[in-house]
Order: structure tokens, then sequence, then C-alpha cells
């Protein structure tokens, strides 16, 4: 089995859903990705068009996170998707978003720094 393709190991799994669960995790997929291309969006855009913050470098540092939270995320949306995709084959429940706190509370953060410091840039 070990020189089987991916796709082949999980059709051996279970059996097929109704594909309006597959397509359903499939459009969740799908917006995984696009979190992660805006999150790596907004790190470039950052980088290239914001005004020096109040701490010098903090922008950079920022913008990095960014792009490296969109890096992880595309990277966890395909597994997040084929662990959904085996549950629904083996008629299991759907496994919860783990990155999903990280992501929102990341992303506030993020926010509320950038916040501050454009606050603080302003007011001198």
């Amino acid at each position: 089995m070990g020189g089987l393709t991916w796709p082949s190991r999980l059709r051996a799994r279970g059996e097929d859903p109704d594909p309006r669960f597959s397509f359903a995790n499939e459009r969740t997929f799908l917006a995984w990705i696009r979190t992660a291309l805006a999150l790596l969006a907004a790190g470039i855009g950052l980088e290239a068009f914001a005004p020096p913050l109040a701490v010098p470098g903090l922008r950079q540092v920022l913008a990095a996170v960014l792009v490296l939270a969109g890096v992880g995320l595309s990277a966890m949306a395909f597994r997040r998707w084929l662990r959904s995709e085996e549950a629904l084959r083996e008629r299991r429940p759907l496994p919860a978003p783990r990155v999903a706190p990280w992501l929102s509370y990341g992303i506030a953060a993020v926010a509320l720094v950038l916040f501050v410091l454009l606050v603080v840039a302003n007011l001198r």
C-alpha cells in the first residue's frame, strides 16, 4: 500500500460520502486558502505601504508575522481538508478546527498593536 497515491489511499478508506458534503469540505478548504492569501497580502501591504510606526523595525516584524501566518495557514488547510474528508468517509464526527482560535486571536492582537502604534505615530 506504500506505493499508492494519497487520493488512492483516501478512497480505500470507508465509503464515498454524499458529494454535497465533499463539496462543502472543499469550499471550507478554499475559504482557509483565501484567508491565508489575505494574510500574505496584508503582510506584504504592511511592509510596502504602511507609514513608519512608533517603534522602528516593528512594522517589519508584524509584516513577517502576517506572512508566516499565511504560510502556516495554507499548509494547515490541506491537512484540515484531509482529516475532514477521512471523517466523512468513515462516518465519524468532523474534527474541530484547532487553528481557528489562534487565527482569530492572533489577527485581533496584530490589529490592536498596529492601531496603537499608528495612533502613537500620528500624535508625534
